[in-house]
This record gives structure tokens, C-alpha cells and sequence, in this order.
């Protein structure tokens, strides 16, 4: 060892590649630093939220740089590598799951898919994102359920950015009616209940409109409503009201549900038909 010591302050070039080497490390790990530092700003993480990724990323690139230094010295590091290549083969299996959560937050965070405070739907689950971390992606549903999703199972689904970083979003109401109703006067009352709801936004400048879609079925109507609300961590709060609303409302204008014509005039008049006064 001494010997081969002695032979490194001998060779100018040897030295030089060693140092080199060392150079190298330390410089990828300050690019990768800095990048991760980047990736935190750009989704609103707290400092120090990708610590043990960059420790991770540190003793990976050191170890390959020591490696390679003792290959230069001449020193017989075939052992090492196989016990190496034996270790990390089981931690490999044992930690293929953390890894790729870990690659997957990487990729998620870089990709600004979507960031703390959007709204967005994870195939049947909807939710507003609280927390973006290495391995897992922190929701809260409407209903204040705090949903812990692995950062390798969200990459692989469909996601939908309700909000895209903004506090509003589109919300859907579809109102069913009688196929003697009148329905322009249905969405005359629809119309002007959400133009006065507090929650939703109308603005025809910035496009946020209220849009309708008539579907005509057998015995009934039905209008699809497109609106923009600005709270959309509390979507189905703002239906449930605004439904409330607009049902008193179809009552107050006689503005029938799908109902049998043998009904209409019992529900119109709270009378019953003839033959129901029979039957009884």
C-alpha cells in the first residue's frame, strides 16, 4: 500500500486523475443539489423536504468515486464490488418499492403535474393536494379525509388538474324535469339562482359562464348545468346548496319532476284521481 502510495506522488498524471475524479463528485452532487432546491420552490415544498434523496444521490455518486480512485491506485477491489453487487441485489428487492415511489415524486415534482392547493381527480377519488413528498401525495376530500397516495400508484393513473393553480373550477348540476314542463323557464330559474349564489363565479369578459346542455328522454327532461365556483375545495357543499335552492324553486313554479300523468294532477292539487278514490 505504502508502495503504491509512493507511485501516485511519482505520476503527475495519476494524481491529476484522482484529483479529477474527486472534482467530478463533488461538482454532479452541487448541480443536483441546486436542482433539487429548484424543484422544492417550484412546487411550494418546505425546505428540507427532499433531504434523504439528496443524501441517497450523495453516497451513491461518493461511492462511485471512490471506486473508481481505487482502480486508479491499482488496488484489487473485485471483492468489494461482488459484495457489493450481492448487498445492494437484496436491499435492491427489499427497497424496489420505496425507489420507485422516490422516482415517481421526483418525476411528479418536476413535471408541475400539479401543485399544493389544486383540486385534482385521481380516478374516482377527488380531492385538494395538501402535501407533495418523496414518496407519497397527501389529499383531503370534501368531506375532510386525509387520503396517503404512493407516489408510484398516482404516476400510473389518470390525473385530472380540476383548478391548474388557480382557486376556481367548473362544477356540474343535472336537473331532471317533467316532458311537459316548460324547460326555458327551468333554466331561467337555474340561471338566476347561480348568478346570485355567492359561490359561484359569473363573468362573461373572463368566460366564466353559465353553459346548459338538453338531453330529451322518454317521460323526461333533463338540463345539464356548467358553471364556475370559487371554492372548489368545497364542491359538493356548493351543489347540495345551491340543489336545495333551485328544487324549492322548480316547487314554487310548479316546475314538475318525471312523474306518471296519472300523478301530475294529485301532485299539482294534493287530490286524488277518481279511480284512486275507488280503489280505496
Amino acid at each position: 500500500m505504502l508502495a503504491t502510495l509512493q507511485g501516485v506522488f511519482e505520476d503527475p498524471i495519476l494524481i491529476l486523475e484522482i484529483v479529477s475524479t474527486v472534482i467530478g463528485a463533488f461538482v454532479i452532487v452541487t448541480i443536483f443539489n441546486r436542482l433539487i432546491g429548484r424543484i422544492e420552490k417550484r412546487g411550494e415544498l418546505e425546505k428540507g423536504k427532499l433531504v434523504h434523496l439528496r443524501r441517497f444521490f450523495q453516497i451513491i455518486i461518493y461511492l462511485v468515486a471512490g471506486i473508481i480512485v481505487l482502480s486508479l491506485l491499482d488496488v484489487n477491489i473485485t471483492g468489494a464490488i461482488a459484495g457489493l453487487g450481492v448487498g445492494a441485489l437484496v436491499i435492491g428487492f427489499g427497497l424496489s418499492d420505496i425507489i420507485e415511489n422516490w422516482v415517481s415524486g421526483v418525476l411528479i415534482m418536476s413535471g408541475k403535474t400539479f401543485a399544493i392547493g389544486d383540486v385534482i381527480r385521481v380516478g374516482t377519488l377527488t380531492g385538494t393536494v395538501t402535501d407533495i413528498a418523496l414518496r407519497t401525495t397527501k389529499l383531503t376530500t370534501y368531506d375532510r379525509n386525509e387520503i396517503i397516495i404512493p407516489n408510484a400508484v398516482l404516476i400510473k393513473e389518470k390525473i385530472i388538474n380540476l383548478t391548474g393553480g388557480k382557486k376556481e373550477a367548473v362544477a356540474e348540476l343535472t336537473f331532471a324535469i317533467d316532458y311537459t314542463a316548460d324547460a326555458e323557464k327551468a333554466k331561467s330559474i337555474i340561471e338566476t339562482i347561480l348568478k346570485n349564489h355567492k359561490s359561484v363565479i359569473f363573468n362573461l369578459k373572463k368566460k366564466r359562464e353559465i353553459r346548459f346542455i338538453f338531453r330529451n328522454k322518454e317521460w323526461t327532461n333533463e338540463i345539464e348545468t356548467l358553471f364556475w365556483i370559487n371554492e372548489p375545495s368545497n364542491e359538493e357543499f356548493i351543489k347540495s346548496n345551491i340543489t336545495e335552492l333551485i328544487q324549492k324553486a322548480f316547487k314554487n313554479e310548479c316546475i314538475l319532476p318525471p312523474i306518471p300523468s296519472l300523478m301530475r294532477r294529485e301532485y299539482l292539487t294534493g287530490q286524488k284521481t277518481p279511480n284512486d278514490q275507488q280503489t280505496e
